[in-house]
Formats: C-alpha cells, structure tokens, sequence
C-alpha cells in the first residue's frame, strides 16, 4: 500500500481528498456559473415556480372535486410528510453540489443520473405545453384592448345563429332552443382563437396570430435566461410578485360580487365522507408533488446557484 509508511491522519486525509477531488476542488470554476445576488432573488424564484397552473386551476378543482375542506386533511398530511422534505431536499442537492439536475447525481450517485435527464423530459414537455397556453393568455391580452371586449357580445364576423348575450338582447337570427345556445365567451375561444375545424379529416390552416403570440412568449422566455442566474435573478422581482397582486386583486373582486361568501361557503364545505375514497388521497399527494414542482429538477437547478454555506431551511 503507498500509505503504509504514513500516519493514519494523513492516509485519512489524502483518502478524503481524493474521494472529494471533483467536488471540492473544482469550487473555482463552479463560480463562473454564477449566483443570486440575494437570498431574496432565490425565494422570488422558487415563489414564482409556485404560482403556475398546477395551483391555480388544478387545485381549486381538486378541492371541490374530493370534499371540499376535507380535501385540505390529506394535503396537509402529504405537505408536512413529503412535500416540504422533499423540497429541503432537492434544494440542498443543487446547492452542496453547485450543479444541475443531471450532473448533481454524479457526487451521490452516478447510476441515478438517469434521474436527471429524466426530469429534463418532463421539463422539455411541461415547457411546451405551457408555453402554448402563454400563448393564448398574449392573444386575450391583445384582444383586450378594445373598447366592446370581443368576448362580450354576438355581433362579431365569427359568431354564429346560435350566440346568445346572456342578460342582454339575443343578437341571434333564428335561435330556436336554448339547448344550442352558446355564449360570445365560446365562440370566441373555439372560432376566433382556436379556429376549430370542422372535424379530425380537416387538418386546419395556421392561426397567425398564435405563431406570433408563440413566437413573442418564446423571445421572452430567451431574455429572462439571457445571462443566466444574473438576468434571471432581476426578472423574478417582477414575474413572482405581479401574480400574487394580481391573485389579491382578483380575490378582493370576487368576494365583493353578490353572493360570494355563499359560493366560498359551498366550495369549502367539508365532506368527511369522501376520505375513505382512495382516490381522494392520491390526488391529494399528487397535487403535493406537482404544485412544488418536486421531482422536475427545477428545485435542484435554482439551489445550485446558492452560496455553498446558505441555510436553505431559513
């Protein structure tokens, strides 16, 4: 053995420094990645990947969906037994090792570095899909500047007989039942945004001013990851904050409208009926998983560009 003349310290310590070579020793040029300036940076981040479509819409349908206020028993329970250690977990992985999702499992474990490029599939799908429905959200923020919003009335090109103005005048020709009735809000979605065809034989043309609705939201995303952690680190004060505002504004707007509290009184109901369901208990951890973003790798990436001593449980 070459360390059978050394002391045991120092055969202990050159042990250690070998095994530890690749990730002590190569802090320096981790560096070059780049880091938040402030903690406050990284807690903008990680809120702003928090509020997405996974809270804002699943849940909310899942509540009502599997008992209403019972539902919050198993979230709860999924939250403190999974969710939160999880996400302590995933964070600390990026920030003790300084690399991504894919390259972190290579300190712990290099056969779980499938894992990683695992959760850069579901990224690369999740991207697409989401990027698409940003889309749509510019097209209704365009369309939106008008003086009679588009989505209000029935006197467009691309309403049919059968638009109906609720509370208002029926601006149809020849409506006959109220079983084909659709609202301005529908036609404008599946005529004028979507331009549904006609059936699965017809392909359909090109919606233009989506490709340039996608095309904008793609150039955004580019500029917010422009400089890495640097650019993003200043577009989160923005992007994490204006949809909370915005969640407050709406929230004080609905509960003003007539008959609000008794619609929240009907959501949160309690049903404590419906956790003997399984399934309610399954969509429960799921949601856990999916409005934390846990398992994605995205938790792993934003703890990397963290301080090597930053408490990430504060």
């Amino acid at each position: 053995s070459p360390h059978h003349n050394q002391p045991l310290h120092m055969t202990f310590i050159s042990t250690i420094s070998k095994d530890d070579e690749k990730l002590i020793g190569n802090k320096t040029p981790l560096l070059d990645r780049g880091q938040w300036a402030s903690k406050l940076e990284f807690l903008l981040a990680v809120a702003g990947t928090l509020v997405g479509l996974g809270n804002l819409w699943r849940f909310p349908y899942l509540c009502y969906k599997n008992g209403g206020g019972a539902f919050l028993i198993p979230y709860i329970l999924f939250l403190l037994a999974c969710g939160i250690p999880m996400f302590l977990l995933e964070t600390a992985m990026g920030q003790y090792t300084s690399q991504g999702c894919i390259t972190c499992w290579r300190h712990f474990c290099p056969l779980f570095e499938g894992i990683g490029y695992a959760t850069q599939v579901v990224i690369a799908y999740a991207a697409v899909s989401y990027i698409v429905i940003q889309a749509w959200a510019f097209f209704y923020l365009f369309s939106s500047f008008s003086a009679d919003l588009p989505w209000a009335s029935c006197g467009n090109s691309w309403n049919t007989e059968s638009c109906v103005e609720f509370d208002k005048k029926n601006m149809s020709s020849n409506w006959t039942a109220a079983a084909n009735a659709t609202t301005p809000a529908t036609e404008f979605w599946e005529r004028r945004v979507l331009g549904i065809s006609k059936g699965i034989k017809e392909i359909g043309s090109l919606r233009w001013e989506l490709v340039l609705c996608l095309l904008l939201a793609w150039i955004i995303c580019y500029f917010c990851v422009w400089k890495g952690v640097r650019s993003t680190g200043k577009v989160v004060y923005f992007t994490a904050t204006f949809p909370y505002v915005m969640l407050v504004v709406l929230l004080a707007r609905g509960l003003s409208l007539p008959g609000a509290m008794d619609g929240v009184a009907f959501y949160l109901y309690p049903d404590p009926t419906r956790l003997v369901d399984p399934q309610v208990w399954m969509d429960a951890g799921a949601q856990v998983l999916f409005s934390f973003g846990i398992c994605q790798g995205s938790l792993t990436a934003l703890g990397s560009y963290n301080q090597y001593n930053n408490d990430c449980y504060k």
